[in-house]
């Protein structure tokens, strides 16, 4: 069976979807949450369900190979981000190549990029003037947002939106979609 580990920064609702889109363990099942925060809601999402979190630094992340050996101990076919928005460092990259997956709430190459995310991706499409929105699947590379695209779904952009009311039909893409990407992706790897 395959292992994930998802990185997550809050509380938002991605990584426990997807602890309990593989909670059958079919597939692949989610055996660590990492976070870079320490006061996370993830974390008490993730004890609620029986999935092990832990809390790293900055330094962990960027300075030592403190967190490559929690990977390596952990041993996960596939790296999932979910609201992580710290670049991931050369080590991580090298030992993981094509295995980092990552999701973003707008049809990238437009509105991605260092300081593009959250509100302010909406704030940019509706200043825009675009018809349409979406998510984008990617795999992670050196630079934010510029992986591999995998996977993208669309939504209207209405006239009456308001980055509020476009962020909760960009959500709903998530929610939809981004287990199922993740286990069509997990069938394709070879391990």
């Amino acid at each position: 069976m395959k292992r994930l580990v998802i990185f997550a920064a809050g509380a938002g609702t991605n990584p426990e979807r997807i602890i309990r889109f593989f909670g059958q363990g079919k597939v692949a099942k989610v055996v660590l949450v990492m976070s870079n925060r320490k006061d996370a809601g993830v974390h008490d999402r993730c004890s609620s369900l029986g999935v092990p979190s832990i809390t790293f630094s900055r330094q962990d992340f960027y300075q030592s190979e403190v967190v490559l050996q929690i990977l390596r101990e952990t041993s996960p076919s596939l790296l999932i981000l979910a609201g992580f928005l710290w670049l991931v460092p050369e080590n991580i990259l090298k030992s993981y190549p094509d295995r980092i997956l990552n999701i973003h709430p707008a049809l990238l190459p437009e509105f991605g990029g260092p300081g593009m995310y959250g509100q302010r991706v909406h704030e940019a499409v509706l200043a825009s003037g675009k018809s349409e929105s979406g998510i984008t699947i990617h795999t992670i590379d050196h630079e934010y947002d510029r992986g591999k695209v995998i996977f993208q779904a669309t939504c209207p952009v209405l006239s009456s939106d308001t980055p509020e009311s476009l962020a909760t039909r960009i959500h709903a893409l998530e929610y939809e979609h981004y287990p199922r990407v993740i286990r069509d992706y997990l069938l394709d790897l070879r391990d």
